[in-house]
């Protein structure tokens, strides 16, 4: 089928590479498919993945300080839940302005945990 060499990926699976995709040894993920054809199509793909990993940590972030929130009002603690939230508010307006969230979600996480912190008191 494939007139090229074959890359073990693990000891159980050997599967044959076509013999266009064989490329030095780099960065580039071996689960990767390589579609690049290019030198500079190769490094945008590598900075795509790089850009990718860090938002997600910076979503995963927002989402931790969001939980902490939460988890603080469902104990009914108001004065636990506003220290979380006043710890939460700059890191969602951060994200918001670095474009991981949009801004509108961003006002909306945050009018509605205020307006649960709110609740909480009376």
């Amino acid at each position: 089928m494939f007139s090229g060499a074959v890359r073990v990926l693990s000891a159980a699976v050997d599967i044959p590479i076509p013999r266009r995709h064989i490329v030095a040894p780099s960065r580039i993920d071996l689960w990767e498919p390589l579609l690049a054809n290019s030198p500079q199509a190769r490094k945008r793909a590598q900075q795509s993945e790089q850009r990718r990993g860090h938002n997600a940590s910076q979503r995963s972030m927002v989402r931790t300080y969001i939980k902490r929130v939460i988890s603080a009002i469902q104990t009914g603690d108001h004065a636990t839940a506003t220290q979380a939230f006043t710890l939460a508010v700059p890191v969602i307006d951060r994200m918001a302005d670095r474009g991981i969230l949009h801004k509108n979600k961003a006002a909306r996480h945050k009018s509605r945990l205020n307006a649960a912190i709110k609740a909480l008191k009376a």
